[in-house]
């Protein structure tokens, strides 16, 4: 145990030195500093909801459309961002391998805790804002929203934990991602309700694990009214072997990962 607890130890300090480099060298020390994170997202979402609101009216799905647009924006900008800090995380970073305790799993951590906690922010800071202006409800069940948006991260950091060591292993990967970011518009559920949809393509959006978090959260904010639909364990029963064919790539390319 005395050893777990020192291994532990040090992995805490690896990843909070980790953190703050990139953070430093993303941000630099001058104005907003890392708030910028938080910034993107929020003039991203706030842009898309008002041009929502202008050609579509104040509701969509019968419910405000400008919460349904912010609730559903914020985690997909997520994983569009965690995908892109992944692609050649490795090589970026590739000094620090010199550093026995640095594993190249722990470089895909650290960018992923970053734009997970300046996502967090975002969303929760503009909820929370146009809550007390009166253009958002009032949580349903707040369990249910903090536990869509983890599942919607974990399943984030599952695919971000494949594609890392797969952009070292072959360029066609990096040419893809752009690719990908936009099939994340319909696969993600952020711009519709499953249970508007027909049958059949309820039956097909079910098969896309962040829809599933994504009904979770809007239970969470409309509540049951909206007909959310999910599976509770489908997007952990997905994440998992993910992560672990990751982990498995990520051991490969250290192999041939070279430190320059």
């Amino acid at each position: 145990m005395a050893s777990l607890a020192k291994g532990w130890d040090i992995q805490k300090r690896v990843i909070k030195a980790l953190m703050i480099r990139e953070l430093t060298t993303r941000f630099g020390r001058e104005n907003i500093g890392f708030l910028w994170i938080m910034v993107e997202p929020l003039l991203f979402a706030g842009l898309i909801a008002l041009l929502w609101r202008v050609t579509k009216g104040p509701f969509e799905f019968g419910v405000d459309i400008v919460a349904f647009v912010i609730s559903g924006y914020i985690p997909m900008v997520l994983f569009r961002s965690t995908i892109n800090r992944a692609v050649s995380a490795f090589t970026a970073n590739g000094s620090l391998m010199y550093h026995r305790q640095v594993k190249v799993l722990d470089l895909i951590i650290v960018r992923f805790i970053i734009e997970f906690i300046g996502h967090m922010m975002a969303y929760f800071f503009i909820c929370s804002t146009l809550l007390a202006l009166g253009l958002f409800p009032s949580p349903h069940d707040l369990g249910f929203v903090i536990l869509g948006w983890l599942y919607f991260s974990l399943f984030t950091f599952s695919i971000a934990v494949i594609v890392a060591p797969l952009s070292e292993m072959s360029e066609v990967i990096e040419k893809i991602i752009p690719v990908t970011n936009y099939m994340m518009i319909p696969l993600s559920g952020a711009f519709f309700l499953v249970g508007s949809l027909s049958p059949a393509l309820a039956n097909a959006a079910l098969y896309s694990p962040p829809v599933h978090a994504m009904e979770m959260m809007r239970l969470g904010i409309f509540g049951p009214g909206i007909s959310p639909q999910f599976e509770f364990f489908y997007p952990l029963a997905f994440a998992l072997p993910c992560i672990a064919l990751g982990l498995m790539l990520c051991r490969r390319v250290r192999r041939t990962l070279v430190i320059e």
